[in-house]
């Protein structure tokens, strides 16, 4: 319990429910299929979801989301920080993607995302120099095109830029991490000069994530009979005692009434022994009646703006931080709801409605090859297929552990082969694999077919898909010269 307030969460790169005031989601794209904008956006309307936060401002999803009133966060990814530390080129970002969206009928944006997380411990200092002066000409050329008094620029941060010491690890001991404090305070100050947010991003996951000593019930809402008190306050979970940690480090600052928004809050149901749709509906159950009654946090009142991370499953992320990585969304990989979740928070019974007309590609899977004579070489393949299709869901505690040898090899060949549409040379594996119409999905295990690319799909994503069997062929056929 001693480092219950501090949230070192190392990682991770809304729903603006009409039905929860504040509440958005988080729209990430890093998927080998993407469903089309077009259908994303007609997801979030059906679903009465008003606010997104999106992680770039690609064309094809801004031109989608013209015309739908959804409040709009885009944002500056980390590598294009260093350009933006040129005022000129700021002022370019800015009219290719805020002034030409900003007419009657266009993209209704209400933030600039300057960056993402830039300050993670793992990125050992590499956007320390350069974040602040991008928010400032990214602010500055809003102002200056004449939407500065409507589109604020901000920085989504991690949780572990704030934390309380360990001799007192309480919300009201929270300052900014001390060896970037003096950035943090120039930019509280910035954010305040132009009335914009802090938006801060909390995972109480991760909590939980390689610690197996974290009180469980803690992560989320319902459970705790002992709350921590800190000067008779009680805190009965960790999402309210990181919030006001926050909120303390505001005031150290001096800037304790600046508004606080959290970019991205959720729970993943892949790729752990506590991810899982249980745990998630657990989360959300408890986080959403919360937000609708505009409840707050002990130091911070009220109702709190909120995006949801995340909308959809993203199966081309990094794994590095964890295989949970790819299954954060809400909605499947296909636009389908995971869980009987109601996004009123009032127990209306408003449950996640699905992506309409999603195409899928045949219904053919690529098994093991029962028949098959060298098994030596199996092991190479599933690495193989496991490089270049998201396997992550055959490990620890994930619904695809249970599998036998076979199985696992036939999940991983299946994989593959779904992620290179379904061609005839994507499901041989040196004679270990073979294409079968017969659904081979097991129990918990369900062995996906993916959607179908469509005009409306982003050119990106046929990008990526195209690299992938260019260098999956060359490694294919290495393996045939080294065997």
């Amino acid at each position: 319990m001693s480092r219950v307030w501090i949230w070192v969460c190392l990682w991770v790169v809304g729903l603006v429910g009409g039905f929860v005031e504040g509440l958005g989601v988080n729209w990430g794209t890093m998927a080998t299929h993407k469903l089309p904008p077009n259908v994303v956006v007609q997801m979030l309307k059906d679903n009465g979801i008003q606010k997104v936060k999106l992680f770039d401002a690609d064309q094809s999803t801004m031109s989608a989301l013209a015309g739908s009133n959804i409040e709009v966060m885009v944002a500056i990814p980390n590598d294009q920080l260093a350009s933006m530390t040129n005022y000129n080129r700021a002022k370019q970002w800015v009219k290719r993607n805020i002034t030409r969206y900003n007419f009657n009928g266009g993209v209704n944006i209400k933030y600039v995302a300057v960056g993402n997380e830039p300050f993670l411990k793992s990125y050992n200092n590499s956007f320390l120099n350069i974040t602040l002066p991008a928010l400032q000409n990214i602010q500055n050329a809003l102002n200056e095109a004449n939407v500065g008094n409507s589109i604020k620029a901000t920085v989504p941060l991690n949780a572990d830029v704030y934390e309380s010491p360990q001799s007192n690890p309480v919300p009201s001991a929270g300052r900014f991490r001390s060896d970037i404090n003096d950035l943090m305070t120039q930019i509280v100050q910035f954010l305040h000069q132009n009335n914009a947010p802090f938006t801060v991003n909390i995972y109480p996951f991760l909590s939980l994530y390689g610690n197996d000593n974290f009180p469980i019930d803690y992560a989320f809402f319902d459970g705790v009979s002992t709350p921590v008190l800190n000067n008779n306050t009680p805190y009965t979970n960790v999402f309210d005692a990181n919030f006001d940690t926050l909120v303390s480090a505001l005031r150290a600052a001096g800037f304790g009434d600046m508004p606080i928004l959290v970019g991205e809050v959720g729970w993943p149901t892949e790729g752990d022994k506590n991810a899982n749709s249980n745990y998630a509906l657990r989360f959300y159950n408890g986080l959403l009646p919360r937000l609708a009654a505009g409840k707050g946090t002990p130091l911070r009142p009220g109702n709190i703006e909120v995006y949801l991370f995340g909308l959809i499953d993203e199966d081309a992320k990094s794994i590095a931080p964890g295989n949970f990585e790819r299954h954060w969304g809400i909605f499947r990989y296909d636009g389908q709801p995971k869980y009987a979740m109601d996004l009123s928070g009032q127990g209306q019974n408003k449950f996640l409605v699905p992506a309409q007309n999603v195409k899928y590609l045949p219904t053919k899977w690529c098994t093991f090859n029962p028949n098959a004579k060298d098994l030596s070489k199996l092991a190479d393949n599933i690495n193989y297929a496991c490089t270049f299709g998201d396997c992550t869901a055959l490990g620890y505690g994930s619904s695809c552990n249970g599998l036998d040898a076979n199985g696992n090899a036939s999940y991983a060949f299946n994989m593959y082969f779904q992620v290179h549409n379904q061609q005839d040379l994507s499901c041989n594996f040196q004679g270990l694999a073979m294409v079968t119409t017969q659904n081979i999905s097991q129990g918990t295990c369900n062995f996906t077919i993916q959607i179908a690319y469509s005009s409306s799909s982003s050119s990106s994503s046929s990008l990526v898909s195209s690299h992938i069997i260019a260098l999956s062929l060359l490694v294919a056929f290495a393996l045939l010269v080294l065997h």
